[in-house]
């Protein structure tokens, strides 16, 4: 089984409320947000955006996650280095981290389990 594309973009950020507006101003509404410097943007079909505010002392990251359809049918190939094997998040999905061959860490994601 193959990923499906983009499912999502992690972005950290050192000023929650520009960021935000940044988005909004190019087309993404705010879907969720706990209120705590963190949210989800959405803009179509596309890949959905989810924005975190980080410390100054911290370099903004921006963190890709390819779409699994189904974590218990997706066997990587030996070219994909995996990292950490799928595990639950606290937001409902079920992630693994691989590796390319240029060190760059991708994020998988797939749904939870029902």
């Amino acid at each position: 089984m193959a990923t499906e594309g983009i499912e999502a973009l992690f972005l950290e950020t050192h000023n929650w409320g520009k960021t935000a507006k940044f988005f909004q101003e190019l087309g993404y509404e705010l879907e969720t947000s706990a209120g705590d410097g963190s949210g989800v943007f959405r803009n179509g079909e596309g890949a959905y955006l989810v924005v975190v505010e980080i410390p100054e002392n911290r370099e903004p990251g921006v963190q890709v996650a390819l779409k699994v359809p189904d974590a218990d049918s997706f066997r990587p190939g030996s070219a994909v280095d995996v990292v950490t094997p799928f595990e639950d998040t606290h937001y409902g999905t079920r992630e693994m981290t691989v590796r390319d061959p240029d060190g760059r860490l991708w994020s998988l994601q797939a749904p939870g389990k029902r």
